[in-house]
């Protein structure tokens, strides 16, 4: 199984929406890079049991997105942030550019 690093974002956004142990085993893949194998022992199911919750957890976010688009808004922000910044900072614009830096620790 490769890791679709777009669900980070997703899990991030929609995360509350999976049930607790979805959540756990998504956390665990996506954000401590745990292994299947290693994620199975912890949680005490089969590498298979794992795989499957994950798939529909990503699933379940992937729907989520489509209906709300959040993450997408917040790529869209990220982006516009980013130019923001680097033009603050091509021009020396101080205190721009620190509130621009600000709005990018948030997202």
């Amino acid at each position: 199984m490769a890791k679709n690093l777009e669900f980070v974002l997703l899990l991030d956004c929609y995360g509350e929406l999976l049930t607790e142990r979805q959540r756990e085993i998504a956390e665990l893949y996506y954000n401590e890079d745990f292994s299947l194998s290693e994620i199975a022992q912890m949680q005490n199911i089969t590498r298979q049991a794992v795989s499957d919750s994950l798939r529909h957890s990503e699933q379940v976010l992937s729907q989520t997105e489509q209906k709300l688009g959040m993450a997408e808004r917040i790529r869209r922000m990220r982006n516009c942030l980013e130019q923001i910044l680097d033009s603050c900072r091509a021009e020396n614009i101080s205190g721009i550019t620190e509130l621009a830096e600000n709005c990018l620790r948030l997202l």
